[in-house]
């Protein structure tokens, strides 16, 4: 009988494995507390979004914006030249 030689190869995959398991653990310990992160980003851009519409795009910050608007998928009209 001819002896198996992935020994190398499947201590790689546990070493691969274990550091993707440790970077999980370092995301989780950086996020901490506030288990809401990705909501609580989402929020404050949908309030940015909404704070911009308010200002019709004219405000600082809103130029992230122009290249969505005025067009028939937004239904977002906006005369941005004055």
């Amino acid at each position: 009988m001819k002896k198996s030689r992935n020994l190398r190869q499947v201590g790689y995959s546990m070493i691969l494995v274990s550091a993707s398991l440790l970077a999980v653990l370092v995301v989780g310990l950086v996020i901490g507390e506030d288990v809401l992160y990705a909501d609580n980003m989402s929020r404050d851009a949908t309030a940015h979004f909404n704070e911009c519409k308010a200002n019709d795009f004219k405000t600082d910050g809103c130029e992230i914006y122009w290249d969505r608007i005025n067009n028939e998928i937004s239904g977002i009209y906006v005369d941005l030249e004055n």
